[in-house]
């Protein structure tokens, strides 16, 4: 039996067999409440706090500046409301994004407008970069926070977030970066970049779902999301999830440590992929091939396809991609990123993503070459064949 292809690793991944290790103990023997003074509450007290000090490394920062969030949605939309809600009443109450953000990052933003505030909405290029003169002329001093996605979740590309990160504090903005597929792909360090504030997700890098982290440099104005205890300085209180803590540092760790030779492996999956798909079917368009991408992402389009008849079709021959966001499951509707960058309608709704990762092989890419060339091949024979049998009206 042919065995599944699995290239959806930007929608989520595996959890790790040492992540899962890791966790263990703490849904047993070391189950304590690490808010409880006795020893089970001071063991879980110190896993918590060793757990922040590690993720903290991994990202060049303090432990301080660690809070450990659910995941990307709560981290984006605790992130932008929260410093809107804090700076308002200063007059800053707008916020700057992209038209190519994850949802959470729109929803938060839109939000925004809920609650009195203006959004700003930046061009991008048709290689999916951000405008740098419309950004910068977007900015001043009502601005409270400008957020902007570091790796594209559905096309790949990469910002120029340092850059865009001083043009934000040189305004007197804060600025926040969704992280969540950047993490492990691309260099951070919080000491070297001026963001503000930073989004991970563990089931994106090999930790459970149901946690991440909002990296918040001190002295940034943010104002909780939720009340009730003082959790981690009262910025997130609530019992903290130790065993998930635990797995997400344990993840991230195994990430900065493979991170070279993992990133070698994925430009040459990628590589090969690219290749293989211009000569096999040559009227393929990559999306944002110009623009500097990570190499885990390529997002596809065949003309005279459509996304949702190839995604079923792939699957029935065991192949898992996505078109686009799995945050857009359910939705046949084109893709909000690839509208933004001006790609026509036909071409955004034949778009496929396929992401590699843990689970991704030489053999796996070649596979799905055959298969999408296969499917190319009969979709046209198949619309070709339709065509000649098309009624024609007869004139008298």
């Amino acid at each position: 039996m042919t065995q599944p292809v699995y290239l959806d690793h930007a929608a989520t991944t595996p959890v790790r067999d040492e992540v899962m290790a890791a966790m263990a103990p703490y849904f047993g023997p070391r189950f304590g409440n690490p808010s409880s003074v006795h020893r089970w509450g001071r063991e879980a007290r110190v896993a918590l706090d060793e757990a922040r000090e590690r993720l903290a490394a991994c990202l060049g920062a303090h432990a301080d500046e660690v809070c450990f969030t659910s995941g990307g949605t709560e981290g984006d939309n605790f992130a932008i409301l929260g410093v809107f809600r804090t700076l308002r009443a200063q007059g800053r109450n707008a916020a700057i994004t992209t038209p190519i953000e994850h949802k959470a990052v729109l929803a938060a933003v839109h939000q925004i407008v809920h609650e009195g505030g203006e959004e700003r909405i930046v061009r991008v290029t048709p290689d999916g970069l951000v405008d740098m003169t419309h950004f910068a002329e977007r900015l001043d001093e009502r601005v409270a926070v400008a957020s902007v996605m570091w790796v594209n979740n559905e096309v790949g590309v990469i910002q120029d977030v340092p850059a865009l990160a001083a043009k934000a504090k040189a305004a007197g903005a804060v600025f926040h970066t969704d992280a969540v597929q950047a993490f492990g792909k691309v260099s951070i360090n919080a000491n070297s970049t001026p963001f503000d504030l930073l989004t991970i997700s563990g089931h994106k890098i090999g930790a459970p779902k149901g946690i991440g982290a909002l990296f918040i440099r001190r002295d940034t104005p943010l104002e909780p999301m939720f009340h009730g205890g003082s959790q981690d300085r009262g910025r997130r209180p609530g019992t903290e999830n130790v065993a998930f803590a635990v797995g997400l540092a344990t993840a991230a760790e195994l990430l900065i440590a493979e991170h070279e030779a993992e990133h070698a492996r994925m430009q040459m999956l990628q590589a090969m992929f690219e290749r293989g798909l211009h000569e096999r079917i040559p009227d393929v368009i990559i999306h944002a091939a110009n623009a500097p991408r990570a190499p885990h992402i390529t997002n596809m389009s065949i003309p005279g396809t459509s996304s949702e008849s190839m995604l079923m079709a792939l699957d029935l021959r065991g192949i898992a991609c996505s078109a686009g966001s799995a945050c857009q499951s359910g939705s046949v509707s084109a893709s909000h990123v690839l509208s933004a960058m001006g790609v026509a309608p036909d071409v955004a709704n034949a778009a496929l993503r396929l992401s590699f990762g843990c689970l991704s092989t030489e053999a796996c890419v070649q596979r799905t070459l055959d298969v999408l060339a296969t499917l190319a091949e009969k979709s046209r024979v198949g619309k070709a064949a339709s065509a000649a049998c098309a009624f024609t009206p007869v004139e008298f």
